[in-house]
């Protein structure tokens, strides 16, 4: 049951529709993964009311959480999900010696699933072949309303074939977003990635934000430096 389970949330995942309002991702050839990966940066937080309708396992309502991951000169992109009848979350890295970003799935009893691609008009899209059935299946990811929504699809090709068929989709809403209200003023920006900061942090009685609990561990782990070289940019 369970590879039945991964395979019909690994099949899901594959050749989502052009999107009409693609988001800002660009196309990244970078020798720093971390550069690579804020082309991603809108994915980090918290997103909410994930209506989710997959082709086997039905419908329900589900929340992710994205944040960057830092171990020495390691960087990646994590998620998880909470209330998903499919997957359990995933990791985004981006491959300097490829050029591609590698996106890994874990499903609910922990089987994992590679992908690799790159970023298109339509957001990130990345695919793989299924070992045990020679079926291509594909991933596309974006960010479209000017960042509030997050939204995924998986759809496959079978072997031989020339169509995808649609088999997982979800479209969730960032925290904190009230459709039909428009913010204004300056935005926070982290000092680790520049992304939309949400959490504050502290240094020398100065007040900094960060946008998400890893780039929080981060800054906590050598204020000193992320402030000068967050200083540093800016002043560039």
């Amino acid at each position: 049951m369970r590879k039945l389970i991964l395979a019909a949330v690994v099949l899901s995942f594959g050749a989502m529709l052009p999107l009409a309002d693609a988001g800002k991702q660009k196309k990244t050839d970078s020798d720093d993964p971390k550069e690579a990966l804020q082309a991603l940066q809108e994915y980090i937080g918290g997103w909410s009311k994930g209506n989710a309708t997959h082709k086997t396992l039905g419908t329900w309502t589900e929340k992710a959480d994205w944040s960057w991951r830092f171990k020495g000169k390691d960087v990646w992109l994590s998620f998880s999900v909470d209330n998903s009848k499919a997957l359990k979350g995933g990791e985004v890295r981006y491959l300097t010696d490829k050029s591609k970003y590698q996106l890994t799935l874990t499903d609910k009893a922990g089987k994992k699933a590679v992908f690799e691609g790159e970023i298109k008009k339509t957001g990130l899209i990345v695919e793989r072949v299924n070992p045990d059935t020679s079926d291509t299946e594909q991933l596309r990811l974006n960010v479209i309303s000017s960042g509030d929504r997050l939204v995924y699809s998986m759809w496959i090709k079978p072997d031989g074939r020339t169509q995808y068929v649609k088999q997982f989709d979800v479209g969730y809403t960032r925290d904190g977003v009230t459709f039909g209200v428009e913010a204004g003023g300056k935005k926070p920006e982290c000092v680790v990635t520049g992304g939309l900061g949400t959490i504050t942090v502290a240094f020398n009685g100065a007040t900094y934000y960060v946008c998400c609990s890893g780039c929080r561990d981060a800054f906590n782990e050598n204020p000193a430096k992320i402030v000068a070289e967050y200083l540093k940019k800016k002043k560039r």
